[in-house]
C-alpha cells in the first residue's frame, strides 16, 4: 500500500521510531462462538469484532445461532467458511471498514492509532474517504478526511509509519479481518 496517497510528504528532520505493535490476532477458528459447534466449508457464517480489555477479539457465529449485532461489537460481517485449502482474494466491505474506523475515533492507545490510520488509507484508496486537509498541532499531522457518502468530516492522526511498520500494520488488519 502507498502511504502517501492523499497526504502531505513527511516534514524534514528527525522523528522517533514508530514500534510496531503485535496485535493478538483469532484468525477464522471455523467453531461457532455460540454453540462450539464445528464451521463447515461453504457454511455462512457471521464474525464480529470486539474489543474487550483493550484487546481486538474476533468470534464467528454459525447462520443458525446468530441472534443480531451485539451492542459492545466494534464491527461485524459474514462471510462463507472456505474449503481448508481455499486460496481467495479478499473481498472489502466499506461500509464495515468505514464503521470500524468511525468507532476508533477516540482512541489514544498508539495500537489502535495505527490500526486506524490503516483502515483510513484502505478507504481513502477505495475512494470512500477523500482527502481534505492536513491540521497541525505542535509536531503532529491530523488528516481531515470527508466520507464521500454522508459528507462527514473524520480527523485522523498521522502516526508517520516507517513502510516496513505500515505493511506490518496492514496485514494486522488484513489478517485480523479474516482478509489473510
Amino acid at each position: 500500500m502507498n502511504a502517501g496517497i492523499g497526504v502531505a510528504p513527511p516534514q524534514p528532520g528527525p522523528r522517533e521510531p514508530v514500534m510496531t505493535t503485535t496485535y493478538p490476532i483469532q484468525v477464522h477458528t471455523r467453531v461457532c462462538a455460540g454453540t462450539g459447534r464445528p464451521l463447515l466449508p461453504g457454511e455462512r457464517y457471521f464474525s464480529v469484532l470486539f474489543d474487550e480489555g483493550g484487546q481486538f477479539i474476533r468470534k464467528d457465529y454459525a447462520k443458525d445461532a446468530w441472534t443480531g449485532v451485539p451492542q459492545n461489537a466494534l464491527a461485524f460481517w459474514s462471510g462463507r467458511v472456505p474449503e481448508l485449502n481455499e486460496k481467495r482474494r479478499p473481498t472489502f466491505d466499506d461500509e464495515l471498514l468505514l464503521d470500524c474506523f468511525a468507532r476508533l475515533a477516540d482512541e489514544s492507545d498508539p495500537a489502535r492509532l495505527q490500526f486506524r490510520y490503516v483502515v483510513g488509507l484502505l478507504l481513502l484508496r477505495r475512494k470512500r474517504l477523500k482527502f481534505e486537509d492536513v491540521r497541525r498541532d505542535g509536531d503532529r499531522e491530523f488528516l481531515q478526511l470527508r466520507c464521500v457518502k454522508t459528507n462527514c468530516v473524520f480527523e485522523m492522526l498521522d502516526p508517520h509509519l516507517s513502510e516496513t511498520d505500515m505493511n506490518a500494520v496492514q496485514a494486522e488488519v488484513f489478517k485480523l479481518l479474516g482478509w489473510q
